[in-house]
C-alpha cells in the first residue's frame, strides 16, 4: 500500500477540530522552544517582521484558491 492511499484512509477517522488542535499544538510548542532554547529564540527573534507576513501570505495562497474557486 503507498503513502497516499494509507492517508486516505486514515484523514476519515479525523474530526473537524483535529486541524484546530494540531495548530495550536505547533503554537505551543514552537513557543516552548523559544522559551527552552536560546539560540532559537535569538532566530525567530532576529528575522525581520515583514518576512513572517511574506511567509503567512504565500501560505495562504493555496487555502484562498480553494475557497473562491
Amino acid at each position: 500500500m503507498n503513502f497516499f492511499k494509507w492517508a486516505d484512509k486514515g484523514i476519515k477517522k479525523y474530526r473537524w477540530y483535529d486541524a484546530s488542535i494540531l495548530k495550536a499544538d505547533v503554537f505551543f510548542f514552537t513557543l516552548f522552544l523559544i522559551t527552552v532554547w536560546p539560540a532559537f529564540r535569538n532566530l525567530v527573534l532576529g528575522v525581520e517582521w515583514f518576512w513572517y507576513l511574506a511567509i503567512a501570505l504565500v501560505l495562504m495562497i493555496p487555502l484562498l484558491k480553494k475557497m473562491f474557486s
